[in-house]
């Protein structure tokens, strides 16, 4: 199943069809912003708008929100998934609707949010999935897809707030040509940003490599970082360093930060040595070979007596 919530200033749609919170004006509010306090209820509305020139069928469910693998985007559950936290305090009035050609329906909602829920963030979406299944692919095997919109929901459960971010896991691969210079090089930096807090971020990350005697040889603001980083979610970003060194010896630190948030700054450090081992292999080698030629001739010269030529002794026979 492909499920998704386009990140839009407007209703979350697909071409076909669009949720979005219920409005006096159509587009005045692209998402729900919602604050309660634990124990307590609440209702709202979510419409469904079909875009197309048939009737088409949706299942409602709330989901929760998580960042995905790929790229960290938001992502919503499926309706298969367990939900923990929005998703299961969700409850539309009505699970399933028809909604006509080029119309729209609007269906109330209850959130009730437990009495020991934790404080903080706890995103999710009020999905509508298309009860069709389209063929996909082909040969032996056959796959059904089913596609879904939500409205996303971003809801605080009234509480403190603890923002926390933090680098993990830095490691640095490098290609280098094995004779420096004769050739590019480059590096890739991986690492996990991990949301700590109970709280939505939006992290800012910074690329800096130092070379040897402090030299600066990179410092930069990541541009391939998620907008939003979900409570208690974590991400494995790569980041390629084209022109990386090819001979030096040093640190790359990556240090993140949330934007509007003082206080948040973490960082994560990885060392790099970069040594053409061909080059440095082939010089000892040749160090090795002469050292060893100079050894040997000093062996023969320390065995030859004084005074006689290289190579001719004469034997003394006794009686």
């Amino acid at each position: 199943m492909l499920l998704g919530a386009v990140p839009q200033a407007s209703a979350a749609e697909n071409g076909e069809w669009a949720v979005y919170p219920a409005a006096a004006k159509p587009g005045s509010r692209p998402y729900f912003y919602l604050s309660v306090d634990p124990g307590t209820s609440l209702t709202d509305r979510v419409t469904v708008t079909n875009k197309t020139a048939g009737p088409l069928t949706f299942r409602l469910y709330g989901a929760d929100a998580y960042n995905t693998d790929r790229d960290g985007g938001f992502a919503i559950r499926t309706q298969q998934e367990k939900q923990t936290g929005a998703g299961a305090w969700i409850t539309p009035e009505r699970t399933r609707v028809t909604v006509p050609a080029h119309s729209a329906v609007t269906v109330p909602y209850t959130l009730n949010v437990p009495a020991d829920a934790d404080p903080g963030d706890h995103p999710g979406a009020l999905v509508a999935l298309d009860e069709r299944v389209s063929p996909s692919g082909s040969g032996s095997v056959a796959v059904g897809v089913q596609r879904a919109v939500g409205a996303r929901v971003y809801l605080r459960v009234n509480g403190p707030t603890v923002p926390a971010l933090a680098v993990e896991d830095v490691t640095l691969d490098q290609d280098r040509p094995l004779v420096p210079g004769l050739g590019d090089s480059s590096a890739v930096v991986s690492y996990t940003l991990h949301n700590l807090g109970n709280v939505t971020l939006a992290p800012k990350v910074v690329l800096r490599a130092e070379g040897l005697f402090g030299r600066t040889l990179l410092d930069r603001d990541l541009v391939n970082v998620p907008s939003e980083l979900l409570p208690r979610q974590k991400i494995r970003l790569t980041e390629r360093w084209t022109g990386s060194p090819q001979f030096d010896w040093g640190d790359v630190t990556l240090t993140a930060t949330a934007k509007g948030v003082k206080g948040v700054e973490e960082s994560g450090t990885v060392s790099f040595l970069a040594v053409p081992w061909l080059a440095v292999g082939t010089l000892l080698l040749a160090l090795l070979t002469g050292s060893f030629g100079l050894w040997t001739r000093r062996r023969r010269a320390a065995g030859e007596a004084p005074g006689e030529a290289p190579g001719h002794r004469e034997a003394v026979l006794s009686t």
